[in-house]
């Protein structure tokens, strides 16, 4: 397995998350999406643009901007 940041992955791609290199609010909210050490995350669908990314974590899909994916550790 790999370790990389959130942002590296490609459509389809799956991983589990580590960690976050985040704090404060941010850190909240991604927390609070469920993305928490050992969650399965998968990319389902990028922007035409690359900004916002679409995953799906635990059942249900969320959108995330490349900059916050950046500060999500992962391995896959």
């Amino acid at each position: 397995m790999k370790n990389t940041t959130l942002d590296k992955l490609d459509i389809n791609e799956c991983a589990i998350i580590l960690d976050l290199k985040c704090k404060g609010d941010l850190r909240r909210r991604l927390l609070d999406l469920g993305l928490v050490n050992g969650t399965n995350i998968k990319v389902i669908f990028k922007s035409p643009m690359g900004n916002p990314v679409a995953y799906e974590v635990r059942g249900t899909t969320i959108a995330l901007r490349k900059e916050d994916s950046k500060l999500i550790n992962i391995k896959y």
